[in-house]
């Protein structure tokens, strides 16, 4: 028989730059990524933005049982539970740095597997100001709520490497075409699975 406990958990979270910079900009890392190694990809962002890495709460060994750690945000195991869990810690996170300082904008980016954690949490928040979703497929869960109230272009972003290695050419002409109808920009650099330097500094310089 199957039983849950609630009790108290502590989260991983890492920081960059001034928390009294004008934006806010949280980042979720991709599957079997660290927020510490993570959060170095937007570090010569930091004289605009106080810049927040949460970690999936799954951390595991990526090969065999010692070595080199990744995290996850979820598996499909008790997927629905994390999913909850999920939006619970962060939410709970951004309470935390909005009581204690004010920005003027706030945006929030998803790599990969942290695209659809950003992406649900985006969608069940009204504080942000603007989604980045990054080499990431849309949760299929929130397709028929976009169908009524698409995004807007002007504040939302999908980004993809030319040559990402876990998508073929047609998967990307499929998922750009996706990402336009439900209102995202879309941009594309020419590069693998990765955060990439000059396709960010776009999305910096179009949102500031």
């Amino acid at each position: 028989m199957k039983h849950f406990l609630t009790a108290p958990a502590s989260y991983r979270y890492y920081t960059h730059g001034s928390e009294k910079a004008p934006h806010l900009l949280i980042v979720l890392h991709g599957y079997g990524q660290l927020a510490e190694y993570f959060i170095r990809k937007f570090q010569f962002l930091e004289d605009d933005f106080f810049i927040v890495a949460p970690e999936g709460m799954h951390r595991f060994y990526l090969k065999g049982s010692s070595g080199r750690v990744g995290a996850s945000w979820m598996t499909k195991e008790e997927r629905e539970l994390d999913i909850q869990t999920n939006m619970n810690w962060l939410n709970a996170l951004l309470a935390k740095l909005t009581s204690d300082n004010t920005y003027q904008k706030i945006s929030l980016l998803g790599f990969s597997q942290g695209g659809a954690t950003a992406a649900r949490w985006f969608h069940a928040s009204n504080q942000f100001d603007h989604f980045i979703s990054w080499a990431s497929v849309f949760p299929p869960d929130l397709e028929q709520e976009l169908t009524k109230t698409p995004y807007s272009t002007n504040t939302n972003f999908f980004v993809i490497g030319t040559n990402d290695e876990f998508v073929t050419p047609d998967e990307q002409e499929k998922l750009l075409n996706s990402y336009k109808l439900k209102g995202f920009q879309t941009i594309t650099f020419e590069g693998n699975h990765t955060i990439e330097e000059t396709a960010l500094k776009k999305i910096r310089d179009a949102i500031k």
